[in-house]
């Protein structure tokens, strides 16, 4: 399974997902690559975090929503399922979805980037 690869504009933050692994413009620039972050004093508030019960995987990060600094967005990257939910400030960021053996879960905080956790 292909894991996810998005791409930035510096210039605008322009967000997209990278599916022919090629050079990306945008504002004229060749946009960069998100990796995910690997802070460890930040890791603990922003890697998603999840739970499965009986056929299905529950997804979630324990971080604030507030209008300055939240999660903007939840994905769930699996061989036969890909899955996105987008949250406002406020909302509780949860997602449920089928589990599946082998699923890359992604994270989104308007602040501090991408994040990642492989569900073993």
């Amino acid at each position: 399974m292909s894991e996810l690869k998005l791409k930035k504009c510096l210039k605008c933050n322009n967000l997209v997902e990278d599916t022919l692994n090629k050079d990306l413009i945008c504002c004229g620039e060749v946009m960069q690559e998100v990796l995910p972050n690997q802070n460890e004093e930040i890791k603990e508030k922003h890697l998603p975090r999840y739970e499965i019960k009986e056929d299905k995987i529950i997804v979630s990060v324990n971080h604030v929503m507030e209008t300055e600094h939240y999660i903007e967005w939840l994905l769930v990257k699996g061989k036969n399922t890909t899955v996105k939910k987008v949250f406002s400030p406020n909302e509780e960021p949860i997602l449920e979805v089928p589990y599946e053996k082998g699923l890359v879960l992604y994270s989104y905080c308007n602040k501090h980037g991408l994040w990642m956790t492989k569900v073993s």
